[in-house]
């Protein structure tokens, strides 16, 4: 079999599938983290990248990273949902890392990349963006 540059449709719908999965799974495991800071009770005791309040910055990154890496694992409203994980990678590789080396910003930036892609793709055949929006 030749090799070609043409577009697969249904590979790119499973690789699309593959990867909104793959990488909101692992930043869900941030967000959950944070989620169980958030509702423990305790002072919050919390970075303030953008000067909101320790609360505010909290509240932000778990809806950031656990509601919308769940939205987008189960492929609903994927677009609008990487926009608020796009923002707090920026945020991330920027501000609160901004002065670190840039191997140790690694992560932050292949996330940014991430959620730029799918915002731009959308989350494919296999999702329920497709379910509710298919004519």
């Amino acid at each position: 079999m030749a090799y070609k540059t043409n577009l697969s449709l249904p590979a790119t719908d499973l690789g699309l599938l593959i990867f909104r999965v793959g990488v909101s799974a692992f930043m869900l495991a941030h967000g959950y983290g944070k989620l169980l800071q958030f509702f423990s009770g305790d002072e919050i005791q919390f970075a303030d990248p953008i000067g909101i309040g320790a609360t505010g910055s909290l509240a932000l990154a778990v809806f950031s990273e656990f509601i919308c890496s769940v939205l987008i694992i189960l492929g609903l409203g994927t677009r609008l949902a990487a926009i608020p994980l796009l923002i707090t990678m920026i945020v991330a590789v920027f501000i609160v890392h901004g002065q670190d080396p840039l191997m140790s910003r690694e992560l932050p930036f292949l996330y940014l990349f991430s959620y730029i892609l799918l915002m731009l793709t959308g989350s494919g055949k296999y999702s329920l963006d497709h379910y509710f929006l298919k004519k």
